[in-house]
C-alpha cells in the first residue's frame, strides 16, 4: 500500500474530516458567537474539498475500499454543491430566529464526508463505514431544533427507522459474505460470474436493496419522510432533499450494479416494484396535502421512484439517466426550499400552502420562480425537469420496461394536478398577507441560480450531459 498516493486519492474527505475537527474546536472555545465564521469557513471547506475532486488523483485507495473514479466525482460535486447552499440557508434561517449554533456546520460537514465516503466506496464495509458517519449526524440535524416539538418527533421516528433500516443493511451484507466469501465489490462480482446466484445469495440481495431503499425514501420504506420534512428546520429539510437524497441514490447505484452485473434477472424485480410504488405513491399522496414541505416530502418519493426506473434499466444508458436526473433534482430543490424559507408572517415560518394564496401580487419576482420550479418538477417542458423524466424513461424503454415506463408517465400526468394546484393558488386566490421584508442575499442568489437553470438548462444541457455519460461509463465500462 503506498500511503501517499492513498491520501492524495482522499484528500477531499481528509479536508472535510480535519476541517470539521477544527471548526469544532474554533465553536467549543468560541462558542456561539462564532456561528458565522464557522459557516463560512464550512463553505470554504466545501469549495476547496470541490477543487480537490476536480483536480484530485483517481484510483483505488486503502487497500480497494475507496474508488476515486469519475462516477464518484459527478456525485461529489452535486453533494458538495447541495451541502453549500443549505448551509448557507442555514445561516440566514437561524439567524433571523436568533438561533445560530455552531454545531449546525459541523455536522454537515460530518455528513457530507459520510457521504462522499459511501459513494466512493468499493466494499461493503467502507460502504456501511460511510453510510453510519452520514447516519448519525442526519440523526441530530433532523431534531436540530430541539425546543420544537415537531423537530424532535421527527428526529427520533427517523433515528428508530434508521436503526432498522441499519439492521436490515447489515443483515443483507452478511449474508452476500457467507456466500461469497468477500465483502470487495470485484469478488462478489466475480464470485456470481463464476458460481450463479443461489437462493441465499438472492435473500442478501433483498435484504441490502431494503437498507438502500429506505434511504431514498422509496415505498414501502417512505415513512419518514413526510414528519422529518415537515419537523426539521427548512434549511435542514433542502440538506435532506439535495445532498442526502444524490449520496443515497448514488450509493444505490454502485451497490447494486457494480458487484451484482450477473444478478441483474433477480434484483431488477425489486427495483421495478419499488420505483413503481414509489412513482404511484409520490403522486396520489401528494393531492391531499396542505402543508408545503409534507407535499414536497411526498414529491421527492415520487422523484426518487423515477430515479430508480434508470436504476432498473441496469445499463450505461439507465446510470447516466439517473445521473443527469439528479443534478436536475439537486438544481431545483435547492429553489423550491429556499422560497419556502421565504415564507414568514409575523416573524414566524409559515406552511401552509393557502399560505402561497395571491403571492403573484404581493411579491411577483418571488411568484414567478416559485411557479417556474413547481412547473419543472412536474416535467413539463422546456424546463429542465422534462429533460430529467426524459433521459430515464428513454433508458428505461430501451431496456425492454416499457409498462413501468408508462405507469411512471401516468403518475406523472397526476403529479401535475397538484403542481399546478400550487401554481393556481399563487395566482388565482384571494390574496393572503404578504410574506416579511426583503429576500437575503444568499437565498436570493439561490433562487436566481435555479430558475435561470430551469429555465435555461436546455442551452446548458451538453456539458451536464457529457459529464454524466463519463460517470456513467466509469460505473459500467
Amino acid at each position: 500500500m503506498n500511503i501517499q498516493f492513498d491520501i492524495l486519492v482522499m484528500l477531499p474527505e481528509l479536508i472535510l474530516a480535519i476541517g470539521a475537527m477544527a471548526l469544532l474546536l474554533v465553536g467549543a472555545i468560541g462558542g456561539e458567537k462564532t456561528a458565522p465564521i464557522v459557516s463560512g469557513a464550512a463553505i470554504a471547506l466545501l469549495v476547496a474539498s470541490g477543487a480537490a475532486i476536480v483536480l484530485g488523483t483517481p484510483g483505488p485507495a486503502f487497500h480497494g475500499a475507496f474508488l476515486a473514479d469519475g462516477f464518484a466525482r459527478f456525485a461529489d460535486i452535486l453533494i458538495l454543491i447541495g451541502a453549500g447552499f443549505s448551509i448557507l440557508m442555514a445561516e440566514e434561517f437561524f439567524s433571523r430566529i436568533a438561533l445560530s449554533r455552531f454545531e449546525l456546520p459541523v455536522l454537515m460537514l460530518l455528513a457530507t464526508l459520510g457521504m462522499l465516503l459511501m459513494v466512493s466506496a468499493s466494499s461493503f464495509l467502507s460502504l456501511y463505514m460511510g453510510l453510519e458517519l452520514q447516519s448519525l449526524a442526519l440523526y441530530v440535524l433532523a431534531a436540530f431544533n430541539r425546543d420544537h416539538l415537531r423537530s424532535t418527533e421527527a428526529g427520533l421516528k427517523y433515528f428508530v427507522l434508521g436503526a432498522l433500516s441499519s439492521g436490515m443493511l447489515l443483515y443483507g451484507i452478511s449474508l452476500i459474505y457467507g456466500f461469497t466469501g468477500s465483502v470487495q465489490f470485484s469478488t462478489v462480482a466475480t464470485v456470481i460470474s463464476h458460481g450463479g446466484v443461489g437462493i441465499g445469495l438472492i435473500f442478501g440481495i433483498v435484504f441490502l436493496v431494503a437498507g438502500l431503499a429506505f434511504k431514498v425514501s422509496a415505498v414501502p420504506f417512505h415513512m419518514w419522510t413526510p414528519d422529518v420534512y415537515e419537523g426539521a428546520p427548512t434549511p435542514i429539510t433542502a440538506y435532506f432533499a439535495t445532498a442526502a437524497k444524490v449520496a443515497a441514490m448514488c450509493l444505490f447505484l454502485r451497490a447494486i450494479l457494480t458487484p451484482f452485473p450477473d444478478a441483474i434477472h433477480q434484483w431488477r424485480q425489486i427495483i421495478i416494484f419499488i420505483s413503481v410504488l414509489s412513482m404511484a405513491l409520490g403522486a396520489v399522496a401528494a393531492l391531499g396535502q396542505k402543508n408545503i414541505k409534507r407535499l414536497m416530502a411526498y414529491s421527492s418519493i415520487g422523484h426518487m421512484g423515477y430515479a430508480l426506473l434508470g436504476l432498473a434499466a441496469g445499463t450505461a444508458l439507465g446510470v447516466r439517466g439517473v445521473l443527469i436526473y439528479l443534478a436536475i433534482y439537486v438544481a431545483t430543490n435547492l429553489g423550491v426550499f429556499a422560497a419556502i424559507q421565504q415564507m414568514r408572517r409575523g416573524g414566524k415560518s409559515v406552511e401552509s400552502i393557502s399560505d402561497l394564496a395571491g403571492l403573484g401580487r404581493s411579491n411577483p419576482k418571488l411568484a414567478l420562480v416559485f411557479s417556474m420550479l413547481f412547473l419543472s418538477l412536474a416535467g413539463l417542458p422546456p424546463l429542465a425537469g422534462f429533460f430529467a423524466k426524459f433521459y430515464v424513461f428513454l433508458a428505461a424503454i430501451q431496456a425492454g420496461l416499457l409498462w413501468p415506463a408508462i405507469i411512471g408517465v401516468l403518475a406523472s400526468a397526476i403529479g401535475l394536478v397538484y403542481y399546478l394546484k400550487l401554481v393556481k393558488v399563487i395566482y388565482f386566490d384571494e390574496p393572503a398577507a404578504g410574506f416579511d421584508g426583503e429576500i437575503g442575499i444568499g437565498s436570493r442568489a439561490i433562487l436566481i441560480l435555479s430558475g435561470a437553470f430551469a429555465l435555461l438548462f436546455i442551452f446548458a444541457a451538453s456539458p451536464i450531459i457529457t459529464a454524466a455519460d463519463a460517470a456513467a461509463k466509469a460505473l459500467l465500462p
